[in-house]
C-alpha cells in the first residue's frame, strides 16, 4: 500500500518524475557515497571530469564553481573567494565540506569554509542554486553548496590489498605559484588507509597594466611595481589521514585533518592573514538496511587565526596591529531515510552544531595599550535543528518534495574591555556591558518542489521555500565605534567599518524558482535550461550610516569616501533568470567532436525598504565555448563576457565597474592511461579589469583608518597567466 497521506490534496497539482539515476559501472568502490541520501531535486551537480580541467588554475576551491549557472564569487584571499548564489553569499549559504558545516572565526571572515578543502582533494560538488531540500540544511536564506572528497574504495573479496596512489604539481605564470599534491591508499575487503596532502606557494599577482597612477598607494606603504597587486600572495598546506572501516552494508570512516596557512594577503581588506592553523576531526557512519538507511556524523574544529598587517603594508618599525582569534566548532547531524513506499522516501533528522569563539587584540603601545582590546569574549552561537521531509514518485513523470524544519539558534557573549580606559575605548565598552547579551532565534523552514517530466526530452520543475537566517555573532556583538576599530571589522570588502547591532532579527526569505530544461532524448546532441527566480526577504540584515558615539559625522551623508556603517533590519527583494544551452556542432575522425556551449545570467537586487540597490549584486554576465574533443585530447576556448555594473550600493558609496570581456585558452591531454597533463591560458589578451566583486583596493600602506587609503578602486584581475598542472596515479 502506497504512502500518500495528502494524496487528495495534491492530485490536480503539476507534479514532476525524478531525475533518473546514473547507473555507473562496476568499480571497486563499496562504501556508499557521502550524498547518496540527499535528494536529487533542484542540485547541479559537478563530478570528478567537471572539475579536473580547472584544478590547473586555481588553488581556491570555490572558483570550481564558476561555471555553474546563478553562481559568482566574491574576491578575498587567494584560497578563499566567497561564493554567491542569486545575489546571497557568506552566511546566507549553507557551505558543507564532508558534511561538515565549518565556520569563520575572524572578523573579516579570511577562514570561510570551502578554505579548509584543497581543490586537488574534491571529488564532486552539489550546489543547490535555487530551493534547497531542509534535509540538506537550515539556518540558511540563499542556496546550499556540498563539496565532498572521495569515498573510501576497498579491495575486492579475495583480491588482497588494494594499493593505489597520486602525485601532482603545478606552475603559474603570473603570481609564480608552485604547489604539488600527494595521495596514499591501502586497503583490503574491510579496512582502507588513506592519506592526502598538497601545498601551494603563491607571490603577488599583476594586472594587465599598471594601476597606482591613480593614487591607490596608501601614505607610507611600501611603493610596488606600477601593476603588482599588494597584499595577494598566499602559502598554504593540507594535510588528511583517513580510516575507514566497511562491512556488509556499514561503513565507519574517521578523517583527522590539519591545515597550516602562514600567510595569506587579502587585497580588498585592512589586514592581511598572518597565521591560521586549524584541525578537524570528522567521524561518520552510513548503513542501509532493509527499511531504508541511515546518515550519521559528528565533528570538531579548532581553529587559531592571527590578522595583522603584512609585508606590503607595514611602514617603518611599527608593529601593526596583530588581532588574534580562537574558535571551536563541535556539529553533529543524524539523518534516517525510510523507504516508506516502492517510489517514497521519508527523511528524518536532526542537527546540532555549538560554536564558541574569542577574539582580542593585543597591545602595541600609545592609546593601544597597555590592555588587549577585546572585540568579542565568549561569543558563542548554538543552534539544533530537526526536520522531516517527503520525496514521493507518483507515476512514470511526477516527483514531488514536500519539507518542514525548526531551527533554535541561541546567541551570547561575554563583557568586554578596551585597550585602555580612556574615553574612546572606556564609553563604548560600558555601553555595551551593561545590556544583556543572550538572544534566542526560533525559525520555521518550508520547502515543496513539483518536478514534471512529460518525456524524455524535457523536464519541468517548480519550487517554493520559506528560509531563516540568524544574525552572526560578528553582526551582533562588535561594538566599538572608534573609527580604528570598526575598519577591522568588516567581512564585506567593501573598505568601509562596520559595529555591531544588538537588536537584529532574523532574517526571513520566501523564494519562487522554476526550471525548464529541454534535450534531446540522448542528452548528447543538445540542451536548453532557464531558471527564473524570485526572493522576498524580510529583516535583509543590510547596513545603514553609523550616527553613535565616535562615528565621524561628517561620513552620514558623504557620496564618496569609505563610511562607517552599523548593521540593520531592512526588506529586500531579489530576481533573476540563469540560461545556459550547449549543442553538437560536428564530429569527423580527424577533428573529433566539437560542442558549443554557454551560459547567461541576469539577476537585479535592491532594497524596499530604503530604495537602495543591494550591495555586491554580480551585474550580467555569461561564457560561451567551443570545445574540441580528439583522441586523448580536450581542448577548449572560453570567452567570459561581463557586464558594466551600474546598480551599486549608496549606502556602502560602492564603487561602479566598467564592462569587459575575457579570452581563455585550455587544454588537457591523457598522456597515459594515468598521467594527465593540464595547461591553460587564463586572460589570454591580457586585458586589465575589475571584477565587480573584487572589493575595494586597500591592499598596499596604512589602512588602519577609513582614510587613510585612496577611495575608488576596484581590486585588479590578474593578468595573462599561462597554467600548468601535470597528475599521475599509480
Amino acid at each position: 500500500m502506497r504512502f500518500r497521506p495528502v494524496a487528495a490534496a495534491l492530485a490536480a497539482i503539476p507534479l514532476a518524475a525524478p531525475a533518473q539515476e546514473t547507473q555507473l559501472e562496476k568499480v571497486i568502490i563499496t562504501a556508499p557515497p557521502p550524498e547518496s541520501n540527499d535528494s536529487k531535486l533542484g542540485a547541479t551537480k559537478l563530478n570528478k571530469a567537471d572539475i579536473a580541467p580547472k584544478r590547473a588554475s586555481t588553488s581556491d576551491t570555490a572558483k570550481l564553481l564558476e561555471d555553474v549557472p546563478g553562481v559568482s564569487l566574491i574576491g578575498a584571499g587567494g584560497i578563499s573567494s566567497l561564493p554567491v548564489i542569486h545575489g546571497m553569499a557568506d552566511e546566507r549559504l549553507n557551505v558543507q565540506v564532508d558534511g561538515m558545516g565549518l565556520m569563520p572565526a575572524c572578523p573579516n571572515h579570511m577562514n570561510s569554509p570551502l578554505s579548509y578543502i584543497d581543490p586537488t582533494s574534491v571529488d564532486s560538488i552539489k550546489v543547490y542554486a535555487g530551493v534547497t531540500p531542509v534535509s540538506v540544511g537550515g539556518d540558511s536564506i540563499g542556496g546550499s553548496i556540498q563539496v565532498n572528497s572521495a569515498a573510501p574504495r576497498f579491495a575486492h573479496a579475495g583480491e588482497g590489498l588494494l594499493l593505489e596512489g597520486a602525485l601532482g604539481g603545478l606552475y603559474r605564470s603570473n603570481n609564480k605559484a608552485r604547489g604539488g599534491n600527494v595521495a596514499a591508499t591501502v586497503a583490503s575487503e574491510g579496512l582502507n588507509l588513506t592519506y592526502t596532502g598538497s601545498a601551494i606557494d603563491a607571490k603577488n599577482y599583476r594586472a594587465a597594466r599598471d594601476f597606482h597612477a591613480a593614487g591607490s598607494q596608501g601614505a607610507g606603504g611600501n611603493w610596488l611595481d606600477g601593476d603588482v597587486v599588494g597584499s595577494s600572495a598566499f602559502r598554504a598546506t593540507n594535510q588528511d589521514l583517513g580510516i575507514a572501516l566497511h562491512g556488509g552494508s556499514h561503513t565507519l570512516k574517521l578523517d583527522a585533518s590539519e591545515q597550516k596557512v602562514p600567510y595569506e594577503g587579502y587585497p580588498n581588506q585592512r589586514m592581511d592573514l598572518t597565521d591560521n592553523d586549524t584541525t578537524i576531526v570528522n567521524l561518520g557512519y552510513q548503513g542501509r538496511f532493509g527499511w531504508g538507511d541511515v546518515d550519521g556524523r559528528v565533528y570538531r574544529q579548532n581553529i587559531h587565526h592571527t590578522m595583522n598587517m603584512g609585508p606590503d603594508r607595514k611602514f617603518g618599525d611599527f608593529p601593526g596591529m596583530p588581532m588574534l582569534t580562537k574558535g571551536k566548532v563541535v556539529g553533529s547531524k543524524l539523518q534516517a531515510n525510510i523507504f516508506a513506499a516502492e517510489e517514497d522516501t521519508v527523511r528524518l533528522g536532526v542537527e546540532t552544531q555549538y560554536y564558541t569563539m574569542y577574539d582580542w587584540w593585543p597591545p602595541v603601545g600609545g592609546q593601544m595599550g597597555p590592555n588587549s582590546f577585546w572585540n568579542i569574549d565568549y561569543g558563542t552561537r548554538n543552534k539544533v535543528g530537526i526536520f522531516g521531509e517527503w520525496e514521493a514518485r507518483w507515476s512514470a513523470g511526477w516527483t514531488t518534495l514536500l519539507g518542514v524544519r525548526g531551527d533554535r539558534v541561541r546567541s551570547d557573549a561575554g563583557p568586554v574591555q578596551g585597550y585602555n580606559g580612556t574615553p574612546i575605548w572606556a564609553i563604548d565598552a560600558a555601553a555595551f556591558n551593561a545590556q544583556d547579551h543572550k538572544r534566542t532565534y526560533n525559525a520555521l523552514d518550508l520547502t515543496g518542489l513539483i518536478r514534471y517530466e512529460p518525456g524524455s526530452t524535457q523536464a519541468l520543475e517548480l519550487g517554493y521555500a520559506r528560509k531563516t537566517r540568524a544574525p552572526s555573532v560578528y553582526q551582533l556583538y562588535p561594538w566599538s565605534t572608534y573609527e580604528m576599530a570598526m575598519t577591522m571589522n568588516n567581512f564585506s570588502g567593501d573598505g568601509g567599518g562596520y559595529v555591531g547591532n544588538l537588536d537584529l532579527k532574523q532574517e526571513v526569505a520566501h523564494t519562487l524558482s522554476m526550471s525548464g530544461d529541454w534535450h534531446d532524448a540522448t542528452k548528447e546532441q543538445w540542451m536548453l535550461k532557464a531558471v527564473p527566480y524570485y526572493t522576498y526577504i524580510e529583516n535583509y540584515i543590510s547596513a545603514r550610516r553609523c550616527d553613535l558615539s565616535f562615528c565621524d559625522p561628517n561620513k552620514l551623508t558623504a557620496t564618496t569616501g569609505f563610511v562607517a556603517l552599523q548593521y540593520s533590519n531592512e526588506t529586500a527583494r531579489i530576481y533573476g533568470l540563469d540560461i545556459s544551452a550547449s549543442v553538437l556542432l560536428g564530429e569527423t575522425a580527424a577533428l573529433g567532436r566539437f560542442t558549443l556551449g554557454g551560459m547567461l545570467s541576469y539577476l537585479r537586487g535592491r532594497e524596499t525598504s530604503t530604495g537602495d540597490n543591494l550591495f555586491d549584486m554580480m551585474p550580467p554576465n555569461g561564457r560561451l565555448a567551443l570545445v574540441e574533443r580528439v583522441g586523448s585530447w580536450t581542448n577548449t576556448i572560453e570567452v567570459q563576457m561581463v557586464a558594466a555594473k551600474k546598480h551599486v550600493s549608496q549606502v556602502r558609496n560602492e564603487v561602479p565597474t566598467a564592462g569587459y570581456g575575457l579570452l581563455n585558452l585550455r587544454t588537457t591531454a591523457q598522456l597515459t592511461k594515468s598521467i594527465r597533463l593540464d595547461v591553460a591560458v587564463e586572460n589570454a589578451l591580457n586585458r586589465y579589469y575589475q571584477h565587480p566583486l573584487g572589493g575595494a583596493y586597500v591592499g598596499q600602506g596604512n589602512a588602519m583608518f577609513l582614510d587613510s587609503l585612496h577611495w575608488g578602486d576596484y581590486v585588479p584581475g590578474m593578468g595573462r597567466s599561462v597554467n600548468t598542472a601535470l597528475n599521475a596515479s599509480f
